[in-house]
């Protein structure tokens, strides 16, 4: 990255913590992008979300903020919202696809009407008929919130009797519950950077990055702190099956209106290396554990360049010019 002059970005908050059940991935994410940013002149400042009320980060009266939120009150369009009415510009995609993205049921229903790949669902409630949900979707399947992150109430069902139980454990976090066909293969992330829309793209994909989780269970101690998986960036597949795997994820990026940067879940199929969207994230983890730090950094971008690139990107919803007169 070309020198820069740290000054432009003015006073910075770095938004962690929060109230979601990824509260503590937060904190450790947000302190990485802190020490990121004030090693490279930036004024930063922490600021958590789950301490402190909107009235108190008004009043720091912040340039622009780097969003290091994850799950709910962070990456659902909520705090999003709240910068958008203090006019504060922030990291990542805006209200709607913020919004979209964290609603694996709506994400997935966008996907499939854009002609996108993602495996087939249906939604869960008590009254679900749970034998005929196992002989539609097979066996295994995957039951999950829709709106949770980190794998935080995921169950794999072996078997049609596990399914109320799995059931219970996800709506106990969210009243909307998915259950998903279950895609056997590879495990496969990409990250994406830059500003994308429908008509104009100026947003790429980074490496694709194969997870090798042990036992194939990537749950949440493997994801962040264990150090048992293997994260192989490039990954053993061909040039061209990686590039149809980066195109696939830019355009379910670009399909939502996700801009800023993103990271997508994808599951390459043993049998015939069909790639399926799983869900995407617009305020990823950026911990020691992380998979976009670990694709840039393939990609030749350190992670102090990418959190700076990153913040570059800092913007609103709103043009900045729309302000409301009384007539």
């Amino acid at each position: 990255m070309s020198a820069f002059d740290p000054k432009r970005f003015g006073k910075v908050g770095v938004l962690m913590g929060g109230r979601s059940a990824e509260r503590q991935i937060s904190l450790i994410s947000g302190n990485g992008v802190l020490e990121a940013l004030r090693s490279r002149g930036v004024d930063a400042h922490a600021f958590d979300t789950g301490m402190h009320d909107l009235a108190a980060l008004a009043e720091q009266k912040f340039d622009r903020v780097f969003i290091a939120l994850h799950g709910r009150y962070g990456e659902d369009g909520t705090i999003q919202g709240a910068l958008e009415h203090l006019g504060v510009p922030y990291t990542g995609s805006g209200v709607l696809a913020s919004a979209l993205a964290m609603d694996k049921e709506m994400t997935k229903r966008i996907w499939i009407n854009e002609g996108l790949p993602t495996p087939r669902f249906t939604m869960l409630n008590a009254d679900t008929d749970f034998d005929a949900v196992a002989r539609d979707l097979g066996l295994p399947l995957i039951v999950k919130p829709s709106r949770e992150g980190s794998t935080i109430g995921l169950t794999k069902v072996t078997e049609a009797s596990q399914l109320k139980a799995a059931f219970e454990k996800a709506v106990a976090l969210d009243p909307d519950v998915l259950a998903e066909e279950f895609i056997d293969g590879d495990e496969l992330t990409v990250p994406v950077l830059g500003v994308g829309t429908k008509g104009a793209n100026a947003a790429r994909s980074l490496p694709v990055i194969r997870i090798v989780a042990p036992d194939a269970n990537y749950d949440y101690q493997n994801k962040y702190f264990k150090d048992d998986t293997r994260y192989e960036c490039p990954p053993p597949l061909s040039v061209s099956l990686q590039e149809e795997v980066q195109r696939l994820v830019l355009r379910a990026y670009l399909v939502l209106g996700c801009r800023g940067w993103a990271r997508a879940d994808v599951m390459l199929r043993k049998r015939d290396n069909k790639p399926y969207l799983l869900e995407i994230n617009t305020s990823p983890g950026m911990t020691g554990h992380s998979l976009v730090p670990i694709s840039a950094r393939a990609a030749g971008l350190s992670y102090e360049d990418l959190v700076v690139e990153i913040l570059a990107t800092a913007t609103l919803d709103l043009h900045p010019n729309a302000q409301w007169k009384p007539e």
